[in-house]
């Protein structure tokens, strides 16, 4: 599967748009590591449980996208945008979308 954030791929020719495809989920860190970023932003510096829950949840949104992108018969994903909100104290949501569609190479 291709993924990309643009609206054409570079040698390939669009010849079907098959529609939306979207992944999401809501992910939180348990209550130690939420601790233990609560102690590092009182003293600066990167939050790296919060870096590594995104980053968990990104992967799977994007697994998500995919799977429901192949039930469609999609070859590649077009315009893929991330999107990301604070559910609660500690959570976040992530959603991806984009276009599923078909392709072939360029003549």
């Amino acid at each position: 599967m291709i993924l990309v954030n643009t609206s054409d791929i570079v040698g390939k020719e669009i010849i079907e748009t098959l529609g939306i495809v979207k992944g999401s989920t809501i992910r939180a860190k348990h209550i130690g590591k939420d601790i233990a970023a609560v102690f590092r932003h009182l003293v600066g510096g990167e939050l790296k449980e919060y870096s590594e829950m995104l980053n968990e949840a990104r992967q799977i949104a994007t697994k998500k996208m995919v799977e429901e992108a192949e039930k469609l018969g999609a070859d590649a994903i077009i315009n893929i945008r991330y999107s990301t909100s604070a559910v609660m104290q500690g959570a976040a949501e992530i959603l991806v979308y984009g276009t599923a569609v078909k392709i072939k190479d360029a003549d």
